[in-house]
């Protein structure tokens, strides 16, 4: 949020949010400034307004302040003082005053700092004062929260690093075996296809070597494309690969895969192949020739495969709640641990490329899977929606840090229109053709705890029509449910 999203003439009009924070200020800088500042900057930025209180039904309006320029001074002596704050991410452009109401206000830009500056945080202990920003309030960051901030701002990819108390006896022998053939049916003429494993997989970057001792050694990225669960899991205590079929709605699942089954080496690379073909099975597939040889390979089969792979090597294998991978009758859902690297605002743009495990990417990359890589979000989107229609989701959920992407599969409809409803002759409303999904997810938004028949009556669907589109979007894990029978509630996740 920016200066320019506010319509000042209309402040009343807003309310404190994920990226809006008013404070009164009458009585100088309040402490809690600082907290705001270092939450919006470890999270996606966001407007202070000093000189702005917020009445009892949550409207903004601004209040008398004596001496606005003196509070600006303030705030820069103390901003740029390192016992107070770690780090000044602001210009002076980013600070300045407002009319508003006959009144002068101060509005203070606050960006969403580069991750190689996080954590932005207050005093002298990142531990006790690093916070984040969840609707309206800032809260405390975690240990572990902080410690992902930390691992991220490195420079070098993470996934490099060599484990020196490792070797190649942590490594699935067959997964290498089948990587091989695959690198080798892709590069034929290829130098490294005569190299001795080990050879080779220094080459790719999943062995290296130990600065100080000389010697060689499996790297984060080895480990988790070719280790075996057990040793993974040694290294990266929260580790899970999960895929879910939720074909059918009386059944938890329909078929699973975990990483820690024990039948199988729960790698990347095996999980990868285990699941992209069941992931795919549903899409449709026009009847095309290549070289006189049915193709059945589509776009969308594509965007599907870039998906899958955004989510295992943006992965902070360090973080909780594993990589879950869900398929239903209408969603493909893809959720992974960690923040991402930059702004979900900077992936849509696209042109921005900053992989947390750029090895893994690499190596995927040099067996045909995600050539594409780097066209990332902005791709996912294009191709799914001028193919479909529909429009893929993307959310940044915090406390634990997860990424999520849903795609909506089911049938191919009018392009989704989102909180728009209209009345017919009667005056009774009806959802307009589109994605109903993304109506119901509208409706939702503006009337939590909302109950099945509720939400059918309102938006003119059937009663069964409206249960399939709800278990639908639980399954994916944007829409969730309390209570039971007909008492069962659905909020916005």
């Amino acid at each position: 949020m920016n200066n320019q999203d506010i319509d000042f003439s209309n402040l009343s009009a807003y309310r404190e949010g994920n990226q809006l924070e008013a404070k009164k200020a009458t009585i100088g800088l309040p402490n809690s400034i600082w907290e705001t500042y270092s939450s919006f900057a470890n999270t996606d930025g966001g407007l202070i307004l000093l000189g702005v209180e917020e009445a009892k039904d949550h409207a903004l309006h601004a209040v008398h302040l004596d001496d606005p320029e003196a509070l600006i001074r303030d705030f820069w002596n103390t901003i740029n003082n390192p016992q107070k704050v770690s780090l000044n991410i602001l210009t002076d452009s980013m600070v300045r005053t407002q009319e508003v109401d006959g009144e002068t206000i101060i509005v203070i830009e606050v960006p969403r700092a580069e991750r190689e500056l996080r954590p932005i945080y207050v005093g002298l202990d990142p531990i006790k004062g690093t916070f984040r920003r969840n609707h309206e309030g800032d809260y405390h960051c975690t240990r572990e929260q902080v410690s992902a901030m930390f691992r991220d701002a490195a420079q070098v990819s993470i996934d490099k690093k060599v484990l020196t108390e490792t070797d190649k006896s942590v490594f699935c022998q067959d997964s290498i075996n089948d990587y091989r053939i695959l690198f080798n049916a892709k590069h034929p003429n290829h130098a490294w296809t005569k190299l001795d494993d080990e050879l080779f997989l220094r080459r790719i970057g999943a062995m290296g070597v130990d600065t100080e001792t000389k010697t060689v050694h499996p790297t984060i990225a080895g480990l988790l494309m070719f280790g075996y669960e057990y040793e993974i899991v040694r290294e990266f205590s929260q580790y899970f690969l999960d895929y879910q079929e939720r074909m059918d709605p009386s059944i938890r699942w329909t078929h699973r895969v975990i990483s820690s089954s024990g039948d199988w080496s729960g790698n990347l690379f095996d999980f990868y192949f285990r699941i992209i073909n069941r992931l795919t099975s549903d899409l449709p597939v026009p009847f095309k020739l290549v070289n006189n040889e049915r193709d059945d390979d589509t776009p969308l089969h594509e965007t599907v495969r870039e998906a899958l792979l955004n989510a295992l090597v943006h992965a902070d294998y360090y973080g909780r709640m594993g990589t879950v991978i869900i398929k239903s009758p209408e969603t493909l859902s893809f959720a992974n641990p960690g923040d991402m690297r930059i702004s979900l605002a900077m992936a849509m743009e696209g042109g921005f490329s900053d992989p947390r495990n750029a090895t893994l990417m690499k190596m995927f990359g040099m067996i045909g899977v995600g050539e594409r890589a780097g066209s990332g979000v902005p791709n996912i989107i294009a191709t799914w929606e001028n193919e479909t229609q529909h429009r893929p989701l993307y959310k940044i959920m915090y406390s634990p840090e997860r990424v999520m992407c849903t795609i909506f599969v089911a049938g191919s409809g009018d392009k989704p229109v989102i909180n728009e409803v209209s009345s017919d002759k009667s005056g009774d409303k009806v959802a307009k053709s589109g994605d109903k999904r993304q109506v119901i997810l509208a409706y939702l938004a503006q009337h939590p705890n909302s109950r099945n028949a509720e939400i059918a009556a309102e938006l003119g669907l059937s009663v069964s029509q409206t249960r399939d589109y709800l278990n639908g979007l639980v399954a994916a894990g944007l829409v969730e449910e309390s209570g039971a029978n007909k008492n069962r509630k659905y909020s916005v996740k």
